[in-house]
């Protein structure tokens, strides 16, 4: 049988990014700033001109997608009872910003602190504030906390509701005190997120940061290209090969091929180029050219528990949605003004707060919202009703992403190995405890809230509602950690401080994975802020070696 041909992208990049989602957009556009600049982007989905992609609840119509979402599922999880769970990963530029639940959120300042505590140089929260606030273009404005120049927009919700209301004045009978603002770097409290629109339509990196610029010169973007590996030379990576369209192109580098594929699909594609753990790749014949067994290793996720109540006398999304009428003026209010159930983020109120005394900061989240179904891509019900989802926001169980075959087309093995500690099922439990105390307080009374998940059957004792949480948990879509940074010293490490794979030259991986440790709160700003961190970075390196061959 014949070799199939390979022809070759015209010209030498001094960048390669391989993913224009979350991470790659911000890179492009930081890195192609400098016309002398060469820069490619490949991204394995499309344009996003789906209207669905736009109009903020198109997540309801995009998560469960095809068109839009790459489907991935987990393994059967012992921790979820034997259940697979759905793993939706953005399907075209903009990656999964262009269809996530669109909250700010940056975490605690004790989340950067501790990395920088594991030696990971300039990675604290003072050392990664000022990038927060040149990312952001706020609302609030100029502030300690927030900048307004920038290119990510915030902006406030667009839609209230009275039951979400009574969930907020609930939270404080509880003692959790109201906050206006959960970034901070406390975000201890009650209050309404902030989200990542602009006057009502989704602000996704593709929009803020990649589409503008596409008309530089010095910046080319490719789509619908599936990156096969990286090539090297020894231990230097030179390029990628792709296919697009039928064919197999490579394309190569005088510079560094950077992996934004996220943390499923960049340790995927490190282990395909033979870099992971030497054993893992002996699998499939896989050549080694470096055993680094961290890559694949230590993946985080933050585990929800969706707790469902019916409600009486209260409006919810899943009335409208099931009425004509209903569903027509949802429709006139988001043409004329952009604003009501159109505009919504899936989660309007968050609660953080602790699952129990043992915890000295919040480590638990709650994303409350004026709707129930039973998992995304289906129908809302149609009662009445709410969902209360807990999630923990620093799990100590730990999965993995391996490669199921040795075609790059084949989807990976994801096991996130839920609730696998016995910290974590005693955090899930007490999260469904609070829960309930949430929905007892005086503030609900008004709307007789009745548990519908996980059901008044399940007992309060730990066993009872750990086996609850296997039957209700299921991801809120925060995967990290796949390609963690770390020290030299510690044998699980891919990247260093730079976010340079150790042990090779020329490869950087820019993106969620390069988490050591998950943020307290939803992984998508922080994702941002690493690939603008990692351009001033990657930068730097650049001028500093055109200075060494000048002198």
């Amino acid at each position: 049988m014949a070799a199939e041909s390979v022809s070759r992208l015209e010209g030498d990049f001094d960048y390669i990014v391989v993913g224009a989602g979350s991470a790659g957009c911000v890179l492009a556009n930081r890195l192609s700033a400098d016309p002398g600049t060469r820069v490619l982007v490949l991204e394995a989905g499309g344009r996003d001109s789906w209207i669905w992609f736009h109009i903020p609840a198109g997540y309801l119509f995009a998560i469960g997608n095809p068109r839009a979402d790459w489907m991935f599922q987990t393994e059967k999880e012992a921790g979820l009872n034997g259940r697979s769970l759905n793993y939706p990963r953005g399907k075209v530029i903009g990656g999964c910003s262009a269809i996530n639940g669109m909250i700010s959120m940056r975490g605690q300042a004790q989340d950067y602190d501790h990395w920088r505590q594991l030696g990971l140089a300039g990675w604290g929260w003072d050392d990664v504030l000022p990038i927060f606030k040149r990312l952001d273009a706020h609302f609030l404005g100029e502030t300690d906390h927030h900048g307004a120049t920038g290119e990510w927009r915030v902006e406030p919700l667009r839609v209230r509701w009275d039951i979400l209301d009574a969930v907020a004045k609930a939270a404080t009978e509880m003692g959790i005190p109201p906050t206006s603002n959960f970034n901070t770097g406390d975000n201890t409290g009650v209050g309404y997120f902030h989200v990542n629109q602009k006057r009502g339509v989704r602000m996704s990196t593709a929009r803020a940061f990649l589409k503008p610029v596409l008309k530089r010169p010095n910046l080319r973007l490719e789509t619908g290209v599936l990156v096969e590996r990286v090539l090297f030379e020894g231990k230097r990576a030179v390029g990628v090969r792709f296919r697009q369209d039928g064919r197999i192109i490579e394309a190569r580098t005088r510079g560094e091929v950077v992996l934004s594929a996220g943390a499923v699909c960049s340790p995927q594609l490190l282990q395909l180029s033979g870099v992971g753990p030497a054993d893992w790749l002996a699998e499939f014949g896989l050549p080694v050219v470096l055993d680094k067994p961290g890559v694949g290793r230590n993946l985080q996720d933050h585990l929800q528990q969706r707790s469902i109540y019916k409600v009486q006398g209260a409006k919810t999304l899943n009335t409208s949605y099931h009425s004509l009428i209903g569903r027509a003026l949802i429709g006139a209010e988001y043409a004329l003004l952009q604003s009501g159930p159109l505009s919504m983020a899936p989660s309007q109120l968050g609660i953080f707060t602790t699952s129990s005394s043992d915890h000295e900061r919040s480590n638990i989240e709650f994303h409350v919202q004026p709707l129930s179904l039973d998992k995304f891509g289906e129908p809302l019900h149609r009662f009445p009703a709410i969902t209360v989802s807990a999630c923990n926001l620093r799990p100590t169980s730990r999965g993995t992403i391996r490669l199921r075959s040795g075609d790059p087309s084949a989807k990976p093995v994801i096991a996130p190995n839920y609730l696998s500690t016995p910290e974590d099922r005693r955090v899930a439990a007490d999260a469904i405890r609070v829960t309930r105390r949430l929905m007892r307080q005086a503030a609900m009374q008004p709307y007789h809230p009745e548990e519908y998940l996980p059901g008044p059957g399940v007992g309060d004792d730990d066993a009872s509602l750990a086996k609850a949480a296997g039957d209700i948990g299921t991801t809120i879509f925060h995967p990290i950690g796949t390609a963690k940074m770390g020290l030299p010293s510690d044998p699980m490490a891919v990247v260093d401080e730079r976010l340079r794979v150790m042990g090779l030259e020329g490869l950087r991986v820019v993106d969620a994975s390069v988490m050591p440790t998950i943020t307290s709160g939803n992984t998508n700003t922080p994702t941002i802020m690493i690939a603008d961190k990692a351009a001033q970075m990657m930068l730097e390196d650049r001028r500093g070696a055109a200075s060494r061959r000048a002198a």
